[in-house]
This record gives structure tokens, sequence and C-alpha cells, in this order.
């Protein structure tokens, strides 16, 4: 377990800096300038080079990526270029907004999932396991962007029951967690379903209704926990998903997250603060993975890291 963790820990940080490294080269691609999203078209050249000059963006851009990476190595994301300030302090201002709409999202899959994939596996082949697999299959056939305007219309403008927009009190969560945690819940639907469905032949099964145990308890308490392991699996993954997915979400939903912010910042050209907006998400990812890799070991001690 030890051997495995560290082996992890010295992976982390070349995926994290692979990762940098592409948005970095990959933002300074886009096309525009920052300096004319910041000062206009109108401005004469020489104030335009001037500013260019006083920002590093004259620099060639392996040296601009030199710089980047000795201010990140001495904890320092720099300085919002249209924004006008900390890139740390703007990025975690934002990120409970983020958490709160994850973990909204991700209850709402589990609250969704597990009474559905249940369901399905317990009533195999019948109308509530066809009506469970197709609400699965609308899921992940509805992506966030067409699904998020939907509920809008639906729930917001045309019945008046949820706000439209906005971060405020639990009836702002609803419809942003729902268009998030759609295609989280119809994936675990699908992965609960076929997880039980084979666990519930094992041995164990048999031995546990040749002693006379409940139905309910063996589905509940003896297959399901069983089960769990790629579930786990599942959840760990679609969490990073879920923060990468929360860009168009919070978009849409003008909800002040890290997503929102990261669109501004590639809208403006805001190279520092883009890239400390996928800073924060790819650490969250592989983060995020790590401690899913430590949770199964928790849930089925038979799991061998090899050290």
């Amino acid at each position: 377990m030890k051997r495995y963790l560290s082996q992890r820990l010295l992976l982390f940080f070349p995926t994290l800096l692979g990762s940098l490294t592409l948005v970095f080269f990959l933002v300074h691609l886009i096309p525009g300038d920052p300096v004319e999203v910041m000062l206009g078209e109108t401005v004469s050249s020489a104030d335009k080079e001037g500013l260019r000059r006083a920002m590093g963006l004259d620099l060639p851009i392996g040296t601009q990526y030199l710089r980047f990476l000795r201010a990140l190595a001495q904890g320092d994301l720099g300085r919002s270029l249209y924004q006008q300030g900390g890139v740390a302090e703007l990025v975690f201002s934002r990120l409970p907004a983020t958490i709160e709409l994850t973990l909204s999202a991700m209850g709402v899959a589990l609250l969704i999932a597990f009474p559905l994939g249940i369901l399905a596996a317990v009533k195999k082949n019948r109308w509530a396991d066809r009506g469970a697999l197709l609400f699965s299959l609308l899921g992940l056939a509805m992506p966030n962007f067409w699904l998020g305007p939907l509920l809008m219309i639906v729930f917001s403008i045309g019945l008046g029951w949820l706000p439209v927009s906005g971060r405020g009190g639990p009836q702002h969560l609803i419809l942003p967690s729902f268009t998030l945690g759609m295609v989280m819940a119809s994936i675990l639907i699908r992965m609960i379903r076929s997880s039980l469905l084979e666990a519930i032949n094992e041995d164990y099964i048999r031995t546990a209704r040749a002693k006379g145990v409940s139905e309910r308890k063996i589905w509940l308490k003896h297959a399901l926990r069983n089960s769990l392991l790629p579930v786990i699996t599942i959840l760990g993954l679609q969490f990073g998903a879920l923060l990468a997915g929360s860009i168009i979400t919070e978009t849409i939903f003008a909800w002040p997250g890290i997503g929102r912010l990261t669109i501004q910042a590639i809208q403006t050209r805001d190279y520092p603060l883009a890239q400390g907006c996928i800073l924060v998400i790819s650490t969250s990812y592989l983060v995020v993975n790590l401690l899913t890799d430590i949770l199964y070991r928790l849930v089925d001690p038979r799991v061998s890291y090899g050290g």
C-alpha cells in the first residue's frame, strides 16, 4: 500500500505539469490579443506596446513559460491581466461555489441512481427495469447545454417555480444540480444494475439464501456491498468530470464558480487566470482519483497494491 501510494504521488506532479504545459500553450495559441481586449482597438500602437511590455507579453513564449513555472514553484499564480487582481485570490474566492454545485450534483445523481439501479436489478426484464434503463438512456442522450436551457424554460420561465440563474438559497441549486448530475446518474444506474446482477449469482449469495436470509437483506446488504467497487470507480472518475462539466453548467446558469471564471478568462485572453483555473481543476481531478484508489482498499480488503 505504501509503495503504491509513493508511486502514485511520484506520477502526480508530472501529470499535473503536463496538464499545465498543455493548457499554457493552447491558451496562448487562441486567436486574439489580451492587450486589445483590455485597451480596445482604437488605442495607439505605442500604448499597446507599452502595456504588452509591462505584462511581459512581448517575450518569446518559451521565456514566458519558464517564468510561469518559476513563479508557480514559488506559489505565485500571478495577477489577472483583465481583472487586475491576484489569480489565487480570484480562483479561491470562486472555489466554494463550484464545490457546492459539484457536491449537490453528486448528491442528486446518487439519489436518482441507487434507487433506480437497485430497482432495475431486482425487477430484471420487467417494466421497472425497462423504465430505469430508458431513463438512463435519455440522461446520456441529453447534453448539459441542451438540458439546462430546457429546464430553465419549463420551470423558471414557464412555471415560475425556480430562479433562472445566480447563486442564492437552496432553490438556486436545484436546476444546475440536476443538469450537472443527470449524466452521472445515468451512468451509475447502469453500473449499479450490472454490478448487482453479477454479484447476485455468486456462491455467498446462494449460501445466504440457504440459511434463510431474506431477499431484501440479500440485495441491500450482501449483494450491494460487494458490488460497490466498480461503482466507486465511476464515482471517482465522474467527480472529475463534474468539475469539468461545471464549466458549461455554470455558464448557462450564471453560477459564480471556477467554471464560469474559466470561460471569462478565455474570452478575455487572461492567460494567468485561465491557467490558475485549470490548475485547480486538474489538481482536484488527480486528488479525487488518488482518494478513490485508497477507498478501494477500505471497501474491499482483498484489493492488493503490490507492496
